[in-house]
């Protein structure tokens, strides 16, 4: 093991974890043991979501989620449309 991939009997969620002030959410998205609280430990971060501003508002790192995905990991529902936000958004670049 290279320290990079979960042991084979935990279970891996990729979620949002809260970072902005009160009122002012910003979250980053984390690969993350679903024993850890929303807000703690984490194994890597994909990504960031900022759901005040307007238009494209997160990142993401679509290659590194859909590894995680491949190894077990589930991504939250809101994780998950993005993903499919950003897969669409990689496709349609490809095409152009």
């Amino acid at each position: 093991m290279d320290g990079r991939h979960p042991k084979k009997n935990m279970s891996v969620k990729i979620r949002l974890k809260r970072a902005g002030a009160k009122n002012h959410p910003v979250y980053r998205v984390v690969v993350a043991d679903t024993r850890s609280p929303r807000d703690g430990k984490f194994i890597e971060e994909l990504g960031t979501y900022h759901p005040l501003k307007p238009g494209h508002n997160f990142t993401l790192d679509l290659e590194r989620a859909k590894y995680w995905i491949s190894v077990g990991a589930q991504p939250s529902d809101t994780v998950d449309s993005m993903i499919k936000r950003e897969g669409r958004k990689v496709a349609a670049a490809a095409a152009a």
